[in-house]
């Protein structure tokens, strides 16, 4: 990820829904949510809700595809990934502990730990 990208992606992550947005979508899995239902959990209409989806789109941070009549959202892992990476390439030079710390860290993403996935 260059700078220019990783600037794009922390804009649209520096607004209070959008980020709400994308940790829903990250929760929700590859499947993702519909907009409607997206709009419903922020507790924002559908015309709020689409200004933010796009911004995250532009992004590169969702993609988005049609079912039927219905536009489903989900998180583009690979691009939420590289922005952790492009941070954490730079910032633990002489400080191993610091990534060591962030790639030991107990949660959702760890081999043992699927089963705790929610489908």
């Amino acid at each position: 990820m260059d700078e220019g990208q990783a600037l794009s992606s922390f804009g649209a992550l520096s607004q209070q829904t959008r980020l709400a947005i994308v940790r829903a979508l990250v929760v929700a899995g590859p499947d993702g949510l519909a907009a409607g239902a997206i709009a419903e959990r922020m507790g924002v209409s559908a015309t709020n809700v689409s200004f933010h989806l796009k911004e995250l789109e532009r992004s590169g941070l969702i993609s988005q595809r049609r079912v039927s009549r219905s536009i489903f959202y989900s998180a583009n892992y690979a691009s939420l990934a590289d922005l952790v990476k492009f941070l954490m390439e730079d910032c633990c030079a002489g400080h191993p502990a610091i990534r060591e710390n962030v790639e030991r860290r107990d949660g959702c993403c760890s081999a043992t730990d699927k089963s705790d996935v929610v489908a």
